[in-house]
Order: structure tokens, then C-alpha cells, then sequence
């Protein structure tokens, strides 16, 4: 009997000091509720200034052992463009259960102390309306987060399966899982996950039935805001398969693509450096192999400061230029005003003397591998001379000719030719782009591969073994030399390259 009272009291005393921890760590949270919606709006405004939105959070709720709130995201009333149109929001319900042991953890035996565990779901409204269609009423997203006594958070993603269909218009997600996780400062985030399969299919401006679908879609990687305030990491993306097909032919097959991305600052800590991977497994076209790809590109020594004034210059442009009246309804007319943006700031990217290096950008097939390396060497441009960006440049080409015949072949065959016409056929082509190459001396053949090899530094530029000033190598091309004084119309024809009698 005594045993009993006394478990009995030990099980008293520990629901009572539960509940005064539970009731506790509530304050805790309702008194970092504020703080933990500025801080996610700066960082929208940092990393997202394009999305003209602002968070808000209502109706607070506090209990013992929950609480009970809503997220709301409204267009900003500062911002030149939104996400959202005005009067539109998209509201999240906040279900928080208190610590240090939340009923919500304690469900799936995870015993860590926390301050909170919430779960996250997105509320049916006008905006959010066709959403819930498309999930058969349910919400789409579904988020359980663990809030650590540090502020630090750790959340498991549901994406619900969706559907659509109406008239000849479809839409299918298989739905997918992610986990996250963020350092209490918002600084540090990691995110891995996975879809199983999706489709879209619509009729393409000429009335042809046009259908993408999509199999084995991974993700995982991490980033952290550098001392730049520029976001900084790893992030690796995979496709197992990605097809393309029109009035139910199918048009291009992608299976096996990964994308490899990141970027890291400099020891000296003054300057960034980042790198993307590109590969391909297989490419098929009309049920046509035409071989696998692959794409290393680097960019080091850029510099950190100047790289986000940069991104802070060119943002400010193009919400500047989505500002004016009208823009927007003329895609040509904004796409041109964004790339003069893009290149009216970019000296500023220059400032470090960056190195932008291919290596390389590769085809293969059956017959062989072409490739292409390239280094170029850059530099902050002089005054009124966007031309002189240019420090040196050293670029190699080489297309093995099986391996171009091969693929012109199986380009005949699609275009409807058979297998010894198109044989033919891309004989003919290959020889003849070879043999031009040639005559003008822009590429040479050896050991049965058309090559090109480029150079320049210092205003001199040397074309497969041949020395010519920068003038008459951009006269090849139909270029004028980069300076801003007055340049004939046509530069004249370099005579070492006329055409061979």
C-alpha cells in the first residue's frame, strides 16, 4: 500500500511539474513568436525580394499544454510587385504543443526535451481554394516541426498527392516527404527529400496534346549565409527519368540527370568560389539514342562584397522595372530591359578579377566523345569600355568525326531518312563542315577530330597556332574591336584567312 501511494505520488508530482514546465515554455514561445516573425521576413526580403511579401501572425491562442495561432503571408504593402495579388493571402494553422515533452512527440517516441512541437497545415480560403480541389479537401502541405530550447528547428514535410482535370488541361503528384532543418539564427539550412512521379498535360499553342511527365525526383543539400550575406553551400538534385511527348508520340526521353551545385568562400575570406555539375545519362529523341552529356562549370575568385551589392543592385533594378506601367505585358520588351540591368551592373561582379572555367562541356556516344574546355580570365572593365573585361581567354575544342557522324545519323533518321540514307547523308555533312572549317582556317583535322584551339591575353589573340591582333580575330567573327572610337562598318577580312584557291 505504502509502495502504491508513493508511486502514486511520484506520478503527482512528476504530472505537476510537467505542467508548470508545459505552461512555461508556452510563455516562452508566445514571447518569441514576434521576434520569430521579423526574423522570417527579413530573410524573405533577403533571399526572396521578388516574392513582394510579408508575415503576419492572428488569433493567438494559449493553453497549458497547447497553443494555437495562424501564419498569414499578405503582399507587402512596401513592395513593387507581388506573389500575391491585393486582398489575396494564403493562411497556415499553427497547432503548438508545449514542452519540454510535447504530446506530439511523445506519440512517435522521440523523448528529446523541446520547447514546442508544431504542426503545420495549410486553412482553406479563396486563394488557397483550387489547392484543396486538387488534394480532394485535404491540405497540401503538412509540416511537423520540433522547436529546440535554442530556437533551432527540425521539420518533417508531407506533400499530399494531387489531381486535376478539366476539359483537356491535367495535372498528377504523387506527393513527396523532406526534412528540414535551421540553426536558431535562420542562418544554417539543410533539406533532403524526394517525389515519387508527376505530369502535366495541356494543349501547346498549335492544339497538339503536349505531355511532360517526370519519375525519381531527389534532393539534398545545405547553405548558410556567408559573411557576404550571400547564402553559401551544397545542393544536389537527381531525375531518374524526364519525358516529353506530343499527341501521345513521345518526343525526348531524359533519364539519369543530376545537378551537383556549390559554393564556398575563399580562405582568404574575402572572396567566393562555386561550381556546378551537370550529367546526363541518356538522351532520346523520337526513340533515338543520342548519346549522354555532362557540364563542369566554375566560377572562383569572385568578390564577396562586390558580388552582393551586385545581386542587391540588379534586384533593385528589376523591381524598378516591373514599376513601370505596362512592362510586364510586353515579355520582349521587359527581357531586354532586364539584360541591360544585368549588364549595367555587372562590372561589379568583375572587381575580384574573376576566373569563369568549363571543364569540360562533353558529348559522348557510341562512337566517341566530343569536348570543350575554356578559361577565361576577367577583369573590372575601363571606363565606357565594357569590351576590355576581357584578361585572357584559353579554349580548346575537339569533335571526333565517328562520333559527329553518329549523331548527325541518328538527326536523319529522325527528320524520317533510313539508316543507310541517313549514313549518307551525315557523311556528306560532317566532311563538308570539316573541309569549311578548314578553308577558313577556324579548325584543323587530326587524328580523325575536327579541332579548334583559341587564345588571347594582352590584345593578341593565337587561332590554332596562328598569331592575330584581337582586330582581326572579332573581324572573323563580324565583331567590332572594343573601344568606343569611331570603327568602320566592316572590319576588313584578315588575308591570311581568305578562302583557299
Amino acid at each position: 500500500m505504502k509502495k502504491s501511494l508513493v508511486a502514486v505520488g511520484v506520478i503527482v508530482a512528476l504530472g505537476v511539474a510537467w505542467t508548470g514546465a508545459a505552461w512555461f515554455t508556452g510563455k516562452q514561445l508566445e514571447q518569441r513568436i514576434e521576434d520569430a516573425v521579423s526574423e522570417a521576413n527579413r530573410q524573405i526580403k533577403a533571399t526572396a525580394p521578388d516574392a513582394g511579401l510579408t508575415l503576419e501572425y492572428a488569433n493567438y491562442q494559449r493553453h497549458v499544454f497547447s497553443s494555437r495561432l495562424q501564419i498569414i503571408a499578405k503582399p507587402d504593402t512596401g513592395a513593387q510587385s507581388s506573389w500575391l495579388k491585393p486582398g489575396q493571402s494564403v493562411v497556415l494553422d499553427e497547432t503548438v504543443d508545449h514542452g519540454p515533452f510535447p504530446f506530439a512527440q511523445l506519440k512517435k517516441f522521440t523523448l528529446i526535451p523541446s520547447m514546442a512541437s508544431v504542426h503545420t497545415q495549410l486553412a482553406q480560403n479563396e486563394t488557397t481554394k483550387a489547392l484543396f480541389e486538387m488534394a480532394k479537401g485535404q491540405s497540401l502541405i503538412n509540416i511537423d516541426t520540433r522547436v529546440g530550447y535554442s530556437g533551432a528547428t527540425s521539420s518533417d514535410i508531407a506533400l499530399r498527392p494531387l489531381e486535376y482535370s478539366k476539359g483537356k488541361d491535367k495535372m498528377a503528384f504523387s506527393g513527396g516527404n523532406f526534412t528540414a532543418n535551421v540553426d536558431s539564427k535562420g542562418n544554417h539550412l539543410t533539406l533532403k527529400g524526394e517525389a515519387d512521379s508527376g505530369l502535366v498535360s495541356m494543349p501547346n499553342e498549335y492544339g497538339q496534346q503536349v505531355l511532360v511527365t517526370f519519375n525519381g525526383l531527389k534532393t539534398d543539400g545545405e547553405t548558410e549565409v556567408s559573411a557576404f550575406q550571400e547564402r553559401t553551400g551544397s545542393q544536389k538534385l537527381s531525375l531518374e527519368k524526364l519525358s516529353l511527348a506530343v499527341e501521345g508520340k513521345e518526343m525526348a526521353q531524359l533519364q539519369g540527370l543530376k545537378i551537383n551545385a556549390q559554393s564556398a568562400p575563399d580562405a582568404d575570406g574575402k572572396h567566393l568560389n562555386g561550381e556546378i555539375n551537370y550529367t546526363l545519362d541518356s538522351l532520346r529523341m523520337q526513340n533515338q539514342d543520342m548519346g549522354q552529356g555532362a557540364l563542369t562549370l566554375k566560377v572562383s575568385k569572385l568578390d564577396g562584397a562586390a558580388a552582393h551589392q551586385f545581386s542587391q543592385r540588379y534586384n533593385d533594378s528589376l523591381q524598378a522595372l516591373k514599376a513601370q506601367p505596362g512592362i510586364t505585358d510586353d515579355p520582349q520588351l521587359y527581357q531586354e530591359k532586364a539584360i541591360d540591368a544585368f549588364f549595367t551592373n555587372l562590372p561589379l561582379l568583375l572587381k575580384g578579377e574573376p576566373v569563369v572555367t568549363v571543364a569540360p562541356l562533353s558529348w559522348k556516344n557510341s562512337k566517341g566523345e566530343g569536348s570543350l574546355t575554356l578559361s577565361l580570365f576577367l577583369k573590372e572593365p575601363a571606363a565606357r569600355n565594357p569590351g576590355s573585361a576581357i584578361k585572357s581567354l584559353d579554349g580548346k575544342l575537339t569533335i571526333p568525326l565517328a562520333m559527329a557522324t553518329e549523331l548527325m545519323t541518328q538527326v536523319a533518321k529522325i527528320e524520317g531518312y533510313q539508316q543507310d540514307e541517313a549514313n549518307k547523308l551525315a557523311s556528306q555533312q560532317v566532311k563538308g563542315i570539316a573541309a569549311m572549317g578548314q578553308m577558313f582556317r577556324l579548325t584543323t583535322v587530326e587524328n580523325d577530330a575536327i579541332s579548334t584551339s583559341l587564345q588571347y591575353s594582352g590584345g593578341m589573340a593565337t587561332l590554332n597556332g596562328q598569331q592575330l591582333p584581337l582586330e582581326q580575330l572579332l573581324g572573323i567573327f563580324g565583331l567590332t574591336p572594343p573601344d568606343n572610337d569611331a570603327q568602320p562598318e566592316e572590319a576588313p577580312e584578315p588575308p591570311f584567312l581568305s578562302p583557299q584557291p
